[in-house]
């Protein structure tokens, strides 16, 4: 909790059940006391207000899931019986993130054929076309005219039950340029980690040697200010390596350990895993 929000005290009366449950909230830690659960429970309801629009990356070409990609777009690759992409169409969902920006590039027209307008899924979807690959950043600028205010943005290849309310309360007390959700690992040596002093991230550590106290990683979704825009190269570009370190030496770059389930999809042992694992969104 940032210590530069002014705060004014306030008496309540609450019923003993609601008591209850925000007592148990409380580990001292992250929840401070009971004052502290009150006040991270208001700011998730009024902070879920400020955040309507998503950014799901759905233009690579998946090279490391052939031969299925040869022919089924990655984000289509099936998982539990629905589109990889359409679990986190249905967090966003879950959360009222409703507006959906689709970033299209290798056999785009089949995931516009299938998802259309959004309709049936009971959100609006548009989409951006990538004619070239263009990384995980580049086509932040295709997009930069549908995003007027803060942002949610996925890669789509990776599955969360991300607290998505508790994800923007934490983005708006840090008042950050962007925000990278984190979770844990037990082998990092697949990832690169995260450096970290308080809620701020310091720097990426590309390998890890083994030895990093970090067991820390990027885990693909991220809340985004409109100013980021203006830290996007033109043409291909990473938001991991471009722009990212850029904004961690600004000190403008947090990260929030999220304890969820998180699963990636981006190698076959890794798809295979989630086929057994993922238990989907509730």
């Amino acid at each position: 909790m940032s210590n530069e929000l002014n705060r004014e005290r306030l008496t309540i009366t609450l019923r003993e059940d609601i008591l209850t449950e925000l007592d148990s909230m409380v580990d001292g830690i992250k929840v401070r006391n009971r004052s502290h659960a009150i006040e991270i429970v208001l700011a998730k309801v009024l902070s879920s207000k400020k955040i309507k629009k998503a950014l799901i990356l759905a233009g690579g070409k998946g090279t490391r899931m052939r031969p299925l990609t040869y022919e089924i777009p990655k984000p289509m690759i099936p998982l539990k019986g629905k589109p990889l992409i359409q679990h986190i169409i249905e967090l966003c969902r879950k959360y009222d993130v409703r507006d959906i920006v689709l970033s299209v590039g290798y056999l785009g027209e089949k995931v516009k054929q299938h998802f259309g307008d959004g309709s049936n899924l009971g959100v609006r979807i548009s989409y951006i076309e990538e004619k070239d690959e263009l990384g995980t950043a580049g086509p932040l600028n295709l997009g930069r005219e549908m995003f007027d205010g803060p942002f949610l943005m996925f890669n789509g290849d990776v599955l969360c039950t991300l607290d998505i309310p508790d994800f923007i309360r934490f983005h708006e007390e840090n008042k950050g340029l962007a925000t990278i959700a984190l979770t844990q690992v037990d082998d990092t040596s697949s990832f690169g980690v995260v450096r970290m002093k308080g809620d701020k991230i310091l720097e990426f550590i590309e390998k890890p040697s083994g030895k990093e106290e970090s067991k820390l990683i990027n885990a693909g979704v991220y809340i985004l200010e409109p100013e980021v825009f203006n830290y996007v190269p033109k043409g291909k570009a990473s938001i991991e390596r471009d722009i990212f370190p850029k904004l961690a030496k600004e000190g403008k770059l947090y990260g929030y350990h999220f304890e969820g389930e998180w699963l990636d999809t981006g190698t076959p042992e890794a798809y295979e895993k989630a086929i057994k694992q993922w238990k989907g969104i509730d």
